[in-house]
């Protein structure tokens, strides 16, 4: 009888053991991983959102636009279309959080550059300052490479609207300007939709990993 028990016992472990694996295997198979979410204006903090979009709740995209880059080339949607990009909000001679924002910028073109499904974007928010060859100066001082990342200037009024109405990254600061604007730390993600998936703190690095795996889901997703 105590080695009918023994035995049982061995055989109870054993099936325990390989139900675990046989489970583990099965919800590896059919796990579905999170899908991203699609950011809305009303879903947003109001202080990024223009006024007369802080109501919509669905079908946001990113607007069309035309800009100049970094070696005087216009740059349109078009040559982000079917891309999935990082975008951004800056000016070149910014002293506080702009070097580190750019620095975390320059590290993710670094794990991107073999992807032709990923680019960058950074929009100056004091064009009059950011000319094409202030632009060129310091992508050159930053190391940016123009098949990945493009630095863009051109009408303020054009980015402030962008910034605002789009990609509801940046703050005004009521000082009369209409189009006035401070740029904030966001990165934001967008799809091959131009859908907003995402919002990172430029600033800090474990943002910049969560960015990096989020790109991957993203690539995931558009895969299924």
């Amino acid at each position: 009888m105590l080695s009918f028990f023994k035995d049982y016992k061995k055989f109870a472990i054993g099936f325990a053991l390989l139900s675990a694996v046989i489970i583990s295997i099965f919800y590896s198979i059919l796990k579905v991983e999170k899908t991203l979410p699609i950011f809305q204006p009303a879903s947003v903090n109001e202080a990024l959102v223009d006024t007369t979009i802080q109501h919509v709740k669905k079908y946001h995209t990113i607007a069309n636009f035309k800009l100049i880059n970094q070696n005087g080339d216009t740059i349109t949607q078009n040559d982000y279309k079917d891309k999935i990009y990082v975008a951004d909000f800056f000016f070149t001679t910014c002293k506080t959080i702009c070097p580190v924002m750019t620095d975390h910028m320059y590290d993710i073109q670094k794990e991107i550059m073999a992807d032709n499904d990923v680019l960058l974007l950074s929009h100056s928010v004091t064009p009059k300052i950011d000319s094409v060859a202030q632009l060129k100066k310091y992508a050159k001082l930053h190391g940016v490479i123009d098949a990945k990342w493009n630095l863009v200037t051109g009408d303020k009024k054009q980015i402030y609207n962008l910034a605002r109405k789009s990609y509801l990254a940046v703050k005004t600061e009521g000082n009369g300007d209409q189009y006035d604007m401070i740029h904030t730390e966001n990165f934001v993600l967008i799809d091959k939709k131009r859908q907003i998936r995402g919002f990172y703190d430029g600033t800090k690095p474990e943002a910049i990993k969560q960015l990096l795996n989020d790109i991957n889901s993203l690539k995931k997703e558009t895969k299924s």
